[in-house]
């Protein structure tokens, strides 16, 4: 590696008169995943198995071997004929300084076409600071918004239910306590669709929501359950996976299943520690569950190494096999959960019993009983927290939830479901935000689906929006900014946007965009919305890049 860094800068020297231009490093995607949705760091930076060393080595190409002239010299290629061909040097897209109007709406339209050879671009500029329309190319064209999504149900959700709204996990009880803390009937879980039962949220590992909540059952002196453990999840629709999602994102993390009870993301851990040479290994799950079973058959040999497959088999069963080392350490993998209902109440059981709450039945699915009364509740953080992680770092499962509980309401008095949320997203753009009816199709509120359509001009309409809302401090806050934070932390670095331009991201293997906010040089607050749909997104990507600092450093004549 150093010898390539090496030749590379003699190469430079040689061709740049002695300045090095850039050292760019390409890291290649997985086919199929989208590229902003996936578990953040503090939950799951260090689930994935350790390489193995063969793994972690360099592998070197096998060098050729010289051709030798009969007399047994080797051969030397010379003359220009041999030489290598040198890739021409392509310059970094930079970004322009526009002063006036035409100068801006000519760089961009220059920055648009100078890059991607193929595909679809919309894009469109407003001021909002005077009202004029400074770009548009494609402004009214449907496309694919990936993450851009959730510019739409951060509004919505804000809109309906506003930013210091929380959601509230109960637990009640259906019979009487008797003086010896017997609880004769059954505990009820309610979900409330709360996206926060996680460790970015509770402090404690995967489980501690539930670990908290028994506490609480605990200490209102409840010691012995009759009856069984109720979930009740009806706040939100059964279906766990939104229509238009590819069946290839099953089992990806970021595309997990929702329900209105969702556990740390409905992502459970598997654990496996060694034990001595020849013996079983032990297998854990993080939150512990009676929502699952564990089939393990890991055995412990000499070494270090590990040979692990974790699977899961229906929605109720982990399998676990292969083999680990007696001097490896506790290996962790990730697993998406099946039926994210059952996972979570089977999480609180076990958290029961770990409180020292006897439960002598089981889990089953209900609705509350009427008549049930209220033993203790977990609220959530205000909602406006929950939308800037939610777009702040993607999370799908996020948007998934707070969609569905924008058309449920404040009062939920209605079913949250994707269809619901449709006609309240509708409604509220065309009543309120003013865009055409046909301007954007939801099926999901994360953007996941392949199946949304949205316009530039319909985001950019939002933006107007949402600039003027009484929640529009919470929805600018809820952006990633240019060069600093998140999704946009490595962007536009050493450029006029950063730490001025706010927008939020959309990444998928043949979409990417930007929609947000800049501060021009004069003072002007002007908002975008740059969405590209086709396979050339690393230059699409480059030009975004481009063009956000050329907003940035616009000025009027």
């Amino acid at each position: 590696m150093i010898r390539c860094v090496r030749s590379l800068v003699r190469r430079s020297r040689r061709t740049t008169g002695g300045l090095l231009l850039a050292l760019v490093l390409v890291v290649p995607t997985v086919s199929g995943r989208t590229l902003e949705a996936m578990p953040s760091a503090p939950v799951f930076s260090a689930l994935a198995a350790p390489a193995s060393p063969a793994q972690a080595r360099t592998r070197q190409p096998p060098r050729k071997a010289s051709k030798k002239t009969p007399s047994g010299r080797s051969k030397r290629a010379t003359g220009k004929s041999a030489r290598r061909a040198r890739v021409p040097v392509v310059p970094v897209l930079r970004h322009t300084t526009p002063r006036g109007t035409g100068a801006l709406t000519a760089d961009l339209a220059t920055l648009l076409g100078s890059r991607t050879r193929h595909g679809d671009w919309g894009a469109m500029v407003v001021s909002l600071t005077r009202g004029d329309t400074l770009f548009a190319h494609g402004a009214g064209t449907r496309l694919v918004p990936a993450s851009t999504m959730k510019l739409f149900t951060a509004a919505i959700a804000l809109d309906r239910l506003g930013a210091e709204h929380t959601f509230s996990t109960d637990v009640l009880r259906d019979g009487t306590v008797t003086a010896d803390g017997t609880l004769r009937g059954n505990l009820v879980l309610r979900g409330d669709g709360d996206p926060s039962l996680s460790p970015r949220f509770v402090r404690g590992g995967p489980g501690a929501s539930m670990t908290l909540l028994a506490q609480l059952v605990a200490g209102a002196g409840i010691k012995h359950v009759t009856g069984d453990v109720i979930a009740d999840a009806s706040g939100l629709e059964s279906r766990r996976i939104p229509e238009g999602w590819l069946s290839r994102y099953a089992g990806a993390g970021y595309a997990a299943p929702f329900s209105a009870l969702s556990l740390n993301e409905n992502i459970v851990i598997v654990g496996v520690t060694p034990g001595k040479a020849g013996s079983m290994a032990s297998v854990f799950l993080e939150p512990e569950t009676h929502g699952l079973t564990i089939t393990n058959t890991v055995r412990t040999v000499a070494g270090s190494g590990t040979r692990i497959s974790a699977r899961r088999v229906g929605d109720d069963r982990v399998v676990v096999s292969g083999t680990v080392g007696a001097r490896a350490g506790t290996a962790r993998y990730q697993l998406v959960v099946g039926d994210p209902v059952t996972f979570t109440a089977g999480a609180f059981k076990a958290a029961l019993l770990a409180q020292g709450v006897r439960v002598d039945g089981g889990l089953r699915s209900g609705r509350t009983p009427e008549q049930a009364g209220l033993i203790t509740s977990l609220p959530s953080p205000p909602l406006a927290r929950l939308v800037s992680v939610m777009n702040r770092e993607s999370i799908n499962i996020f948007a998934e939830l707070l969609y569905r509980n924008a058309a449920r309401g404040p009062e939920r008095r209605a079913v949250g479901s994707a269809e619901t949320a449709g006609f309240t997203l509708r409604d509220f753009l065309t009543r309120q935000v003013g865009t055409a009816p046909d301007a954007v199709t939801a099926t999901d509120g994360s953007g996941l689906s392949v199946l949304d359509r949205v316009t530039p001009r319909a985001l950019v309409q939002l933006l107007d929006h949402a600039h003027r809302a009484p929640w529009g401090s919470a929805f600018h806050a809820s952006l990633p900014v240019a060069g600093e934070s998140e999704l946009l932390r490595h962007r536009m670095r050493a450029t006029p946007a950063q730490g001025n331009l706010h927008a939020k991201t959309g990444t998928t293997n043949e979409v990417i965009g930007l929609s947000g906010y800049v501060t021009a040089e004069n003072g002007e607050i002007l908002a975008f919305a740059f969405l590209y749909n086709g396979r050339d997104r690393w230059h699409a990507r480059e030009t975004i890049d481009a063009m956000g600092p050329t907003l940035a450093a616009f000025t009027r004549d």
